[in-house]
């Protein structure tokens, strides 16, 4: 056998393996948390972070234990990460809701005109990953058209099969478009959630500089530029201001 089949072997057994013992501690997690004992079902669910696994259910089931812990920030932090990875996902957005009404600080967005939020739900409809598999998936229609448009025998066939396949390049442009637009978005916004019980913001990136408000554990901000151990956040009501890094988890660090 040669060395590459050994490494290829090794390189399976070892994923296989680590796949078996993640199973292992979910379930374990599973059962801590129908017992009630959350930090034992946390402390399963991050040694399977450890190992460089990610999924929506995960963070939710963390999320999940954080809330029934009262801790504000952590559960939104996790309901959060889960629904970055599953963003139509209702009990996610159900339970995150719950979580928010915890929080002390209420801030309102900036209202949208009806074109913004249409755009924004057209754009956010799937991951820019997805909007890219789409795209393939129309590229693929229209190659079957256009070779039904030369093979088929009859008039009207050869003109509903040039149709679907114009049709369907159109459709294909029109989702690489989407994907670059919502990678754009995503490239743009950095999100975080404020981990300190209370955290004063200043003007500026000292701690001599003017204190303009003040943020409680669980409010989302927008990370808008970095200065040594300062950050420049921006709230939903177009706030911004300095704080030190550690008082803030970014959602973005998978």
């Amino acid at each position: 056998m040669s060395i590459k089949k050994i490494v290829l072997l090794i390189a399976l057994f070892s994923a296989s393996l680590g796949f078996c013992q993640s199973n292992v501690l979910f379930d374990q997690a599973t059962e801590y948390y129908n017992k009630g004992e959350y930090g034992k079902a946390i402390d399963n669910y991050k040694k399977i972070l450890d190992t460089g696994e990610h999924s929506a259910q995960l963070y939710f089931n963390m999320g999940n234990c954080h809330y029934k812990l009262n801790a504000i920030g952590p559960s939104i932090y996790y309901y959060e990460k889960a629904l970055l990875l599953d963003p139509n996902d209702a009990e996610i957005r159900n339970n995150l809701g719950y979580a928010q009404n915890m929080r002390l600080d209420a801030i309102e967005s900036i209202p949208k005109t009806e074109i913004a939020q249409i755009y924004g739900k057209i754009v956010n409809l799937f991951f820019f990953d997805q909007w890219a598999y789409v795209a393939i998936g129309f590229a693929f229609l229209f190659v079957l058209g256009y070779l039904a448009y030369f093979f088929l025998r009859f008039a009207n066939q050869k003109r509903i099969a040039f149709i679907v396949s114009i049709f369907s390049l159109s459709l294909s442009v029109v989702s690489i478009l989407m994907a670059y637009l919502q990678n754009q978005e995503f490239k743009k916004d950095n999100p975080a959630i404020v981990f300190s019980k209370q955290v004063q913001v200043s003007s500026e990136p000292n701690n001599n500089s003017e204190i303009v408000f003040t943020l409680h554990e669980g409010t989302k901000v927008n990370v808008l530029d970095q200065l040594d151990d300062w950050r420049k956040i921006k709230l939903a009501d177009g706030q911004t201001g300095w704080l030190l890094t550690d008082n803030i988890k970014l959602l973005k660090d998978f």
